[in-house]
């Protein structure tokens, strides 16, 4: 079923009644991209959240230098946006790709709205998402502020064990902050350490 995972993720936090389910399912919108597609460029105005059933996104800002930093990954069960952009309705700083094929639902921020005055449960479930996104923002600003790069690389090892075996070394050296060719030599010394 296509909205199983994105239930299951909610009833971590909430409990919803058949008629509420009804109406939040009833506000979704199914949405299939490829690899390397985006959901969102720098600069638009970001208009909903995505839930990731399948795939992965990322979001990530490009310098002037054109190198990319990844500010999020988001696997299955997991949700992506440009918060700014979406509360302030003012235009995105961050572009929202697809790493692979990807099966994403939607909700849209004025259904997000209707949500919260519909069923003010789901006030409390966005703000744990919320709390959570800022909580793992601020440990991973900590970790880049006061780690090595070794040990940012084995801490997204040991985060995002799955992400390791299915993403490729430029998108795991661009989320750490180092380049492909680094995240590659801290990969063989790690795979060494473990013999």
């Amino acid at each position: 079923m296509v909205y199983s995972l994105i239930l299951s993720n909610i009833a971590k936090h909430i409990q919803l009644t058949k008629k509420e389910e009804d109406l939040f399912l009833s506000l979704l919108e199914e949405k299939k991209i490829r690899k390397k597609q985006f959901l969102l460029h720098e600069n638009e105005i970001s208009k909903f959240t995505a839930f990731v059933n399948k795939g992965c996104l990322r979001s990530y800002s490009i310098d002037r230098n054109g190198f990319e930093h990844i500010l999020q990954l988001a696997p299955p069960n997991w949700w992506i946006a440009d918060l700014h952009s979406l509360i302030s309705k003012q235009p995105a700083k961050l572009n929202i790709d697809a790493l692979e094929d990807s099966e994403l639902l939607l909700l849209y921020r004025e259904d997000h709205e209707k949500l919260f005055s519909d069923v003010p449960k789901f006030e409390r479930f966005f703000r744990i998402l919320t709390e959570n996104a800022m909580a793992a923002t601020h440990s991973r600003l900590l970790d880049y502020m006061g780690l090595n790069a070794q040990e940012r690389y084995e801490g997204f090892c040991n985060r995002y064990p799955s992400l390791m075996r299915s993403l490729p070394q430029k998108q795991i050296a661009a989320y750490i902050g180092v380049t492909p060719e680094f995240s590659s030599k801290m990969k063989a010394d790690l795979l060494r350490k473990q013999k």
